[in-house]
């Protein structure tokens, strides 16, 4: 954090791979932030992804960190770790998990890509471990009972599908790159997701995951809504951000909420209102965020 000639308050973002969704997403919302708060330079860093963004976060090296709602799960819990203490700046969009493939082959479940090379995302997504989860709650390993591929970049994925180096490349939400990617190849796409029972199972047994809907029209093609399972993505902050930081910059997203659909479909879902609802506890929500959402009215 510092102050440059024209005391503006500098922050800095970490995103993820090239190619990917978080980048996109990073993008779009600090030019919204900056825009509505001109005092605020935000700046955009590539990472390996939500699991590089959480250690960065905890030594103090980012100000802000996009983080997979499974690494944010994980992080938070102690789950393989000690628990971290990171702050929710924002919910940023809800993640269905799903296999795209091309619709002219013959796969139309998930046991029909066992054995097959399928790629799984970039080493540090978070989508990677959303996969593990829901391949869990079905009894399968992704490594012993797929071919697993992992990219040293998220955008490389889709060319793989494409050209059939993999069955399938997994991905998750609304918008995401590497669906739409393939989605408008000459074959289309056919998206493979759990089916009822399946969903059903994997809530069972991770039931911090969510069920999730994505509408229509999301992809090129793509004419029905597909029901998936997933979880809430969030804009994480470091322990030591200062409050009146914070604060600014929940104020500044929430007067960008308008603005937000027409840069980018996804972030339709990055309201106030819902990183209230989106948040697993209130307390791990930023203590300057708290205070905004005390102002406007939405928290007690």
């Amino acid at each position: 954090m510092s102050q440059n000639d024209q005391q503006k308050t500098k922050v800095v973002l970490g995103t993820a791979t090239p190619g990917g969704g978080f980048p996109l997403y990073g993008g779009v919302a600090a030019e919204a932030m900056m825009q509505a708060d001109p005092s605020l330079e935000i700046e955009t860093r590539n990472t390996k992804g939500s699991t590089e963004n959480v250690p960065l976060l905890e030594a103090g090296a980012l100000d802000l960190g996009l983080v997979q709602g499974e690494v944010a799960h994980e992080a938070i819990a102690g789950i393989g770790r000690a628990p971290a203490k990171l702050y929710i700046l924002a919910a940023m969009y809800s993640t269905a998990g799903m296999f795209v493939v091309r619709a002219d082959g013959g796969v139309r479940s998930i046991a029909d890509l066992k054995g097959k090379p399928i790629a799984f995302g970039a080493r540090g997504s978070g989508l990677v471990i959303l996969s593990r989860y829901v391949l869990d709650g079905l009894g399968l390993d992704q490594d012993k009972d797929f071919e697993a591929v992992y990219l040293d970049r998220a955008g490389d994925g889709p060319a793989m599908v494409l050209d059939g180096r993999v069955a399938a490349l997994w991905g998750g939400g609304v918008g995401w790159p590497g669906f739409t990617a393939v989605a408008g190849g000459p074959a289309g796409a056919r998206f493979v997701t759990p089916d009822a029972g399946e969903a059903a199972r994997i809530l069972q047994k991770h039931a911090f995951l969510k069920a999730l809907t994505v509408a229509p029209g999301a992809y090129p093609g793509q004419s029905a809504p597909i029901a998936s399972v997933g979880s809430w993505s969030f804009i994480m902050a470091r322990p030591t951000l200062p409050d009146e930081i914070a604060y600014r910059l929940a104020r500044a997203l929430h007067k960008a909420e308008p603005g937000l659909p027409a840069k980018l479909e996804q972030a339709r879902e990055t309201t106030a209102a819902n990183t209230l609802a989106a948040a697993p506890r209130v307390d791990l929500i930023h203590p300057g965020v708290r205070k905004y959402l005390r102002e406007i009215g939405l928290a007690a």
